[in-house]
Formats: structure tokens, C-alpha cells, sequence
């Protein structure tokens, strides 16, 4: 059995503006990097064998404190790449539901967004899906740790399960620097062993 640990990175400044980042190479803010340090000591007590990312700075980042506590190489992955938002990338919600209304309802609804230069989700779910599985092939029977976004981990994981566009829908998206956790061997192929996990929020 492998262990997939598919973590999202920490948060950044567009996060908290609730922008559409997209594959824009956006950086963790001071509390993203805060998260990912974190995130990181607890982790690292999961023995990971070896650590993949998407090649994008907030995952880089995210990836780099695990890695610093570890001593493991991050090897960047850019099929782990969040969703390309086409047009949408940089404006905030506001911002496209005012110049795409019809759009943006479809994507609430979790429908393919068509025109705007965005990604269509079968494409996505394909790319990262492919991503994750070779990932496997870094440690067969260790840990792999796979660093990547909250739309193209929901997506990712529901591919692998074979999971529709509605069924993917009913799953909240990753928050910033929680994962979720699979195994996979031959002959139960994929589990779902626990999703958006996460250090407890300060109170």
C-alpha cells in the first residue's frame, strides 16, 4: 500500500480577498508561511517519502517547509497546477459576477464555464489525476506527499474515484494548508482515508 498525502498551500494574500488566482504565481502571505511551518511539524511525523508540488511559489513555498523539517527533495510537478481561470484570473468574485453573470452562476453551480479562456473540469481532473498517480512512483509501499491547490485537489481526487461533477461538488474545497489523505494498492486501487485535515484555527 501507498500513502497519498495531498496537501493545499497556505494562504496568500489573494486568498483572503477572495481573488481568482488561477495559475497567476501568486506568494504566501506572513500567515500562509506561519500555516505552512505548521502544517509542516505535523507532517513530518507522518514519515513521508518523498515530496511532490505544483511548480507554482505558494505551493513551492508550502512544499519547502515540509522538505526543511524532512531533508526530503521537492520534485515540482506542474500537472498539480490550480485550474487555469483564463479571464476570471486576478478579478475578485465581485468583480466576475458583475462582468460574467451567467458564468459565474454556472461555476457556483459547479457547471463548465464556457468562453472566458477557463479550463474545462474534465481537462483538469485528468491533468492533476495523472499528476498524482505517477507521484505514487516516488515511494511504492512509502508516503508521498503531493502539494497542490484546492480546486485542482477536489478535482484530482474525484477523478481518481471515478466521482461526477456533482457528486466532486458536495465535497468542500481544501482550506488553506489542510489534506486529505488516500492509499492506494492493487487490489482495492483507491481509499479515501481522510479529507481536509488540518492544524486546529487559534481561537
Amino acid at each position: 500500500m501507498t500513502r497519498l498525502i495531498i496537501w493545499r498551500h497556505g494562504q496568500t494574500e489573494w486568498n483572503t480577498a477572495k481573488r481568482f488566482q488561477g495559475q497567476t504565481d501568486t506568494h504566501l502571505d506572513a500567515v500562509g508561511v506561519a500555516q505552512a511551518t505548521a502544517a509542516a511539524a505535523v507532517l513530518a511525523a507522518e514519515s513521508p517519502d518523498a515530496i511532490v508540488a505544483s511548480d507554482l511559489s505558494r505551493t513551492a513555498a508550502t512544499a519547502a517547509a515540509l522538505a526543511a523539517v524532512t531533508g526530503l527533495v521537492v520534485h515540482p510537478e506542474p500537472r498539480l497546477r490550480e485550474r487555469h481561470f483564463g479571464a476570471w484570473q486576478g478579478l475578485t468574485r465581485a468583480e466576475v459576477e458583475a462582468a460574467f453573470p451567467d458564468e459565474f452562476q454556472r461555476w457556483l453551480r459547479a457547471e463548465q464555464v464556457t468562453g472566458c479562456d477557463i479550463e474545462e473540469l474534465d481537462d483538469l481532473g485528468k491533468r492533476v489525476a495523472a499528476g498524482l498517480t505517477e507521484a505514487l512512483d516516488r515511494a511504492p509501499g512509502g508516503t508521498v506527499v503531493a502539494v497542490t491547490h484546492g480546486g485542482a485537489a477536489r478535482y484530482g481526487i474525484g477523478t481518481l474515484f471515478g466521482w461526477s461533477h456533482d457528486e466532486v461538488a458536495r465535497f468542500q474545497v481544501l482550506r488553506n494548508c489542510h489534506w486529505s489523505e488516500l492509499a492506494h494498492d492493487d487490489r482495492h486501487g483507491w481509499t479515501l482515508r481522510s479529507y481536509n485535515v488540518g492544524i486546529p484555527r487559534p481561537r
